[in-house]
């Protein structure tokens, strides 16, 4: 049996591990560019040094050493944003620990040797953005609830009350990606009946 080369393989895992995230971590704009700018510094800072370490490795231990390397840094990652920024912390809970598997799975599929990185991960910190922000705004009615208390001490940018709880949620974030989606296939799609 032929064996495909990993970066030939279906990314389905891939995908549905940005998914988690992506939806659970997306009800507010701090939430969704903390958890971004977390994934965006762990995983870079993962492909750095499994690019010194790869090629010495035997491949029995690149596993093991993947998972290592990959636990150390959301570890350490997940201790500073402890310290600096304790409630968004808790907020973010398990999804900060999803990081590490992220990493084992893209070093898994060959993401690293891909020259298309920058732009998935620009991809994602666009959607987590869209998301976290759309969410914020439609299911809390306020922008930077969480996110300006934690660095400046005050209140968010704006604020009313109501706004539509569903939004919030893990529904309401399907809801909203899949909107995100179709928006941009129509407009994709406009553009080029032009």
């Amino acid at each position: 049996m032929d064996r495909e080369h990993p970066v030939n393989r279906s990314s389905a895992l891939q995908h549905s591990l940005v998914l988690a995230p992506l939806i659970g971590a997306s009800d507010s704009l701090g939430k969704a560019v903390t958890l971004w700018l977390m994934s965006v510094l762990v995983i870079s800072l993962y492909g750095l040094k499994m690019s010194v370490l790869r090629p010495r490795m035997v491949p029995g231990l690149l596993l093991i050493t993947s998972l290592l390397l990959a636990a150390l840094l959301t570890g350490l990652a997940a201790l500073a944003l402890q310290a600096w920024a304790y409630e968004l912390h808790k907020a973010l809970g398990i999804y900060v620990g999803l990081i590490a598997l992220q990493c084992v799975v893209l070093e898994h599929n060959g993401f690293f040797q891909q020259p298309r990185r920058l732009r998935l991960a620009g991809l994602f910190g666009a959607l987590m953005l869209s998301l976290g922000l759309l969410r914020e705004v439609i299911g809390n009615a306020s922008l930077g609830h969480d996110f300006i208390p934690a660095l400046l001490g005050n209140g968010g940018l704006f604020s009313a009350d109501g706004g539509l709880h569903m939004a919030t949620l893990a529904p309401g974030g399907f809801i909203l990606l899949g909107l995100l989606i179709a928006a941009k296939q129509a407009w994709t799609g406009a553009s080029q009946s032009h």
